[in-house]
């Protein structure tokens, strides 16, 4: 099957808009409309249900989206696998949440590199609901997340745990005196959601909200105010008093599982990732 018609059909699916997805393939309209004809023809069913200005997947539809990100990451990694280096022997995926890269592996990715000669790295960053079907794709191997998805036929290893200390660019913050417009909030998970449900719930409506420490690390500075932020991200700007404690607030801890499937090919590779990983101080 032409890939082409999948990543067409893709585009289509998240605009909802043949005109906006022609824009964003560099097509013609028509060229998408005949592709999207194209691929429903092999199919034989309808994959939208096409009305002015409300274009909806069928059915069908829905049900082709995971089919069709799974077709194109597995002919994308063939072509890795199949063009590696002759210093490469295999290559391996890692998948990981954002505030994973940001927190947890940044410092990580040269170490792995050193550390498994002969091979190639692929990584992403991708939420967990992906992930999780990913690796049950085969298209992933290695999954890093705080909240790991528990399926019989994966295999879970807890790497670490990240501190998350509540910091703010003012001195003599106090918990209970957070001002609206003053609280950024960090996406860490669900358990770090509902600790906060349960203790922090006078803090004000978030200014922002994102799921990268950094960029909230560097919203709080430019801007000022307070986050959730790791302690290993926060330490050295602690020290020279650019960020303060906030009075009140206890340390919130999240572990850091790795998921894998135990009859990948790849499972020399990745234990021996895993194992260099909890070796190296996580």
């Amino acid at each position: 099957m032409d890939t082409d018609l999948l990543k067409t059909f893709l585009e289509v699916s998240r605009t909802r808009h043949f005109g906006k997805a022609a824009e964003n393939l560099y097509l013609t309209r028509s060229a998408v409309s005949f592709r999207v004809k194209q691929l429903e023809s092999i199919l034989g069913v309808a994959l939208f249900e096409r009305q002015r200005n409300n274009i909806q997947p069928t059915p069908a539809g829905e049900r082709m989206l995971g089919h069709a990100e799974a077709v194109l990451m597995a002919w994308e990694r063939a072509k890795q696998d199949v063009s590696l280096s002759q210093l490469q022997s295999t290559q391996l995926a890692i998948g990981a949440g954002p505030n994973i890269w940001d927190a947890y592996l940044q410092g990580h990715l040269q170490h792995l590199h050193v550390g498994l000669p002969g091979v190639a790295l692929r990584t992403e960053v991708l939420p967990s609901t992906v992930m999780t079907r990913q690796l049950m794709d085969r298209t992933l191997d290695i999954a890093i997340a705080f909240d790991p998805p528990k399926l019989d036929q994966f295999e879970l290893v807890q790497l670490g745990q990240i501190n998350l200390l509540l910091v703010s660019s003012m001195a003599d913050t106090v918990v209970s005196g957070v001002a609206p417009g003053q609280y950024v909030k960090v996406d860490w998970g669900t358990a770090f959601n509902i600790i906060h449900a349960q203790e922090y719930a006078t803090l004000p409506v978030p200014t922002l909200h994102t799921s990268s420490a950094r960029i909230a690390l560097d919203f709080i500075l430019n801007n000022g105010g307070c986050a959730f932020l790791p302690e290993h991200l926060v330490q050295q700007l602690l020290r020279k008093g650019e960020l303060h404690l906030v009075r009140g607030a206890n340390a919130i801890s999240r572990s850091v599982y790795v998921a894998y499937w135990a009859e990948n090919d790849r499972l020399e590779q990745i234990q021996q990732a895993i194992d260099f990983l909890i070796d190296d101080g996580i």
